[in-house]
């Protein structure tokens, strides 16, 4: 046994993702078990799509190159209004439900996110301190919305990071792009910037477990 082999069945026998399989995979800090489960599932949000159609609402975390769906979705707005992309921006409605019969006219509805450091109040919908104990909260789905940047409301909204880990830190790919940090997100409160700010709430595409 090579020392390549042996590394791979002693990350096994301790149920972590094998690095060799963590290079050439999309970043993830789940143990072994959960990794495959996790992975099993994309394949079929994938395979779902390919049988049954283009989904109502988007797994956002089910992506491998979860920037380029965004900025797909993007073009897709930019073609159907005639706008240059470089004029266009996004706007973010959290909407009430976790599910959708129907999928929005322009932009797209996206589900799968958590908050850590905050909770998503549904019946004020506005961001609101963590119940006790727990750590992360699902948010509902969340309407991304192409828009031109003149034409997006100014607010006094938080602006939340979405990362594609709990580690919060990435490199910069060959694309451009960080290869943890997806987007900022703006999230309505009713309490000031700063205090959210302070206690470095961010949006996660997946969680550890």
């Amino acid at each position: 046994m090579d020392a390549d082999l042996e590394a791979l069945a002693g990350s096994l026998l301790v149920g972590k993702v094998p690095e060799k399989w963590a290079k050439r995979s999309y970043p993830s800090l789940k143990p072994l078990g959960s990794y495959v489960a996790d992975f099993l599932a994309r394949l079929k949000f994938l395979q779902d799509w390919y049988n049954v159609g283009k989904p109502t609402v988007f797994w956002l975390s089910g992506f491998f190159f979860t920037q380029a769906f965004l900025t797909g979705a993007m073009q897709n707005y930019a073609r159907k209004y005639t706008i240059p992309i470089d004029l266009l921006g996004f706007s973010f409605q959290v909407l009430s439900t976790d599910t959708s019969e129907t999928s929005p006219e322009d932009g797209v509805f996206v589900h799968g996110l958590f908050l850590d450091g905050a909770r998503w109040d549904r019946k004020n919908g506005v961001l609101s301190e963590q119940h006790p104990k727990v750590l992360f909260d699902s948010v509902p789905i969340i309407w991304v919305q192409p828009a031109e940047k003149s034409k997006v409301q100014k607010s006094d909204a938080y602006i939340c990071p979405l990362y594609k880990t709990s580690e919060r830190k990435g490199t910069l790919s060959t694309t451009g792009h960080s290869t943890n940090f997806v987007i900022a997100m703006l999230l309505p409160t009713d309490k000031p910037v700063q205090h959210w700010i302070k206690r470095g709430v961010a949006l996660l595409c997946q969680l550890d477990d």
